[in-house]
């Protein structure tokens, strides 16, 4: 039951938080209404953190597991489990959700009652994505999170929010569709295979599709992902989103929203269809460059701090879809640990940047110059999380990026090369927007007398930047659990589980040359070569493989 809890309290909290008395406009049920709403989110984070002290970080196999049969006769059952990649992430959901809650604090005066429901709501849909272990209850879950991210930029959000909502719901369900049929057909191949349908994510594991519905499949998963990233070109929704959405729906969405694309790549599609995902592979890598380099280029001209952001982050998640394309267990932790970077960072970012939105109700750069002599403080927060966002070593970044980098470079070394271009210009647009905005003459006067932080964002920005030190200097905390997670996942990809059931068969079609597609055996012999010889990272917390798969 302890999965259950964790992810369906948030819901409880949202359901008591608006049926608190009265109407939701009523100022003397908002204190009332606000409390519940932060202590539901405390709750909901210290029952993660209790998942996190039960975990056994030694175990690569799914744990916390409850399976109850939902819909028997098609397969479909209420199926949660937990590994150490989905551990972290449900973890940085609730570190997340009453961070978010708190910087909205003072900049949500239209019925919070109404907006506490539906970010609470949101926790739920999205602890409920990463805990699913039947495709059907994850696809219910993945829809169900648009809905109140949609109400939350639609009501709360800025001028274009309707534009804005509108777009980001449409490229979502777009994507949607297309994984529903891949679903769909895959528990029709199951079906097919043993006589009974199943959306067991388990049981399709060992389910192996020949060519080409493998490769229909993989298509129909990995765009639906690839847009929720956002992967370039898919990347269009993002930044029209995050400019609209009000504070807390940018933190979310930044923090934790994005990771459900990536997640799905490294827990759905490339396990599923592991011949797909060699082949695709590269070309997945070659958008994941280009999102890289374009969004720091974009990044690097915006006028509007939300907007500057939302581009570093179409860059800084291409480098997590590289780290997975590099089929190795450095890149592959190094962009599960980037996840959580990126969480952290970023929404560290966007909630400095609410916090100057609140005082001069204005986003633009030109609008800011020489706060440090005004905001030393918020200045000095500012700071931290800035250099955490451009991997100075000693901070979150730098763990996930460099491990990033050295799995791309033992698989495609070209590919490493151009991605590292993309942490020198990341780091040229974060510190010159830095600059701009804290440091140089003071030329508007309605920067002269601004607050410095107040308790409520203290509260926001210790946590922060204390666990981006805490990734950065001690990375085996975080790294040591996931690390037999990974390798089982790399073993799924790379070898594949001994299937239970017989593949199913379809009209032979000629298959790319052997040259490019790794061999199922050659690649099971060097990953088990590579699992059999890792080292420590990080005062032996994680073991990193010395020798990987390479294509033929």
């Amino acid at each position: 039951m302890a999965l259950t809890i964790v992810v369906f309290l948030p819901l409880a909290g949202a359901v008591l938080a608006l049926l608190a008395g009265g109407r939701g406009d009523r100022p003397d049920r908002d204190p009332l209404v606000r409390a519940i709403a932060l202590v539901t989110s405390l709750l909901a984070f210290a029952a993660t953190l209790y998942l996190w002290w039960r975990f056994d970080p030694a175990s690569a196999d799914f744990q916390f597991i409850e399976h109850r049969p939902w819909i028997p006769a098609f397969g479909i059952a209420y199926h949660l489990g937990i590994d150490g990649i989905s551990l972290f992430l449900i973890v940085l959901t609730g570190f997340l959700t009453p961070l978010a809650l708190l910087s909205s604090w003072q900049s949500v005066h239209k019925n919070f009652k109404l907006f506490s429901f539906f970010l609470l709501a949101l926790e739920t849909a999205m602890l409920g994505v990463f805990a699913s272990l039947d495709l059907f209850l994850f696809y219910v879950f993945w829809d169900a999170m648009l809905i109140p991210m949609y109400f939350l930029i639609g009501i709360w959000g800025y001028e274009r929010r309707i534009y804005a909502a509108v777009k980001f719901i449409l490229y979502t369900m777009a994507g949607s569709v297309l994984m529903l049929v891949a679903i769909i057909g895959l528990a029709w191949a199951h079906a097919a295979a043993t006589g009974a349908p199943s959306f067991d994510l388990l049981d399709l594991y060992g389910l192996r599709l020949q060519h080409p519905l493998d490769t229909w499949f993989f298509l129909a998963f990995t765009v639906a992902f690839a847009i929720k990233v956002p992967l370039f070109p898919f990347h269009t929704w993002l930044p029209d989103a995050h400019v609209e959405a009000p504070t807390a729906g940018s933190v979310i969405l930044a923090g934790v929203l994005l990771k459900m694309g990536t997640y799905g790549l490294l827990r759905f599609s490339f396990p599923l269809f592991p011949d797909a995902a060699h082949y695709f592979a590269p070309a997945l890598a070659v958008l994941a460059v280009v999102g890289i380099i374009y969004g720091a280029l974009v990044a690097m001209v915006q006028p509007d701090l939300k907007k500057l952001v939302a581009y570093s982050s179409v860059s800084h998640l291409g480098f997590v879809v590289l780290g997975l394309c590099a089929l190795n267990v450095n890149g592959v932790q190094g962009a599960v640990y980037q996840m959580l970077n990126h969480g952290v960072s970023t929404g560290g970012l966007f909630m400095l940047v609410g916090m100057l939105s609140d005082r001069r109700h204005t986003r633009l750069i030109s609008e800011f110059g020489g706060l440090k002599a005004v905001m030393p403080r918020l200045v000095a927060a500012f700071l931290l999380v800035t250099l955490s966002s451009i991997a100075l070593p000693g901070l979150n970044g730098f763990v996930g990026e460099f491990l990033i980098l050295l799995g791309a470079f033992r698989w495609h070394p070209k590919f490493a090369a151009f991605a590292a271009t993309g942490v020198i210009l990341s780091a040229v647009y974060m510190l010159w927007m830095f600059q701009r905005v804290n440091y140089g003459e003071m030329t508007n006067e309605k920067n002269a007398r601004l607050p410095d932080l107040s308790p409520r964002e203290w509260a926001l920005m210790i946590p922060t930047v204390a666990i981006a030190v805490l990734m950065g200097v001690a990375p085996g905390i975080f790294l040591r659990p996931m690390e037999p997670s990974v390798a089982k996942s790399l073993d799924r990809i790379m070898s594949g589980q001994p299937t239970s059931v017989r593949a199913i068969e379809t009209p032979p079609v000629s298959r790319p040359p052997s040259s490019v597609i790794v061999s199922r055996r050659s690649a099971a012999s060097a990953f088990a070569e590579a699992s059999a010889d890792r080292r420590s990272l990080g005062g032996g917390s994680s073991r990193l493989a010395r020798a990987q798969a390479r294509h033929d």
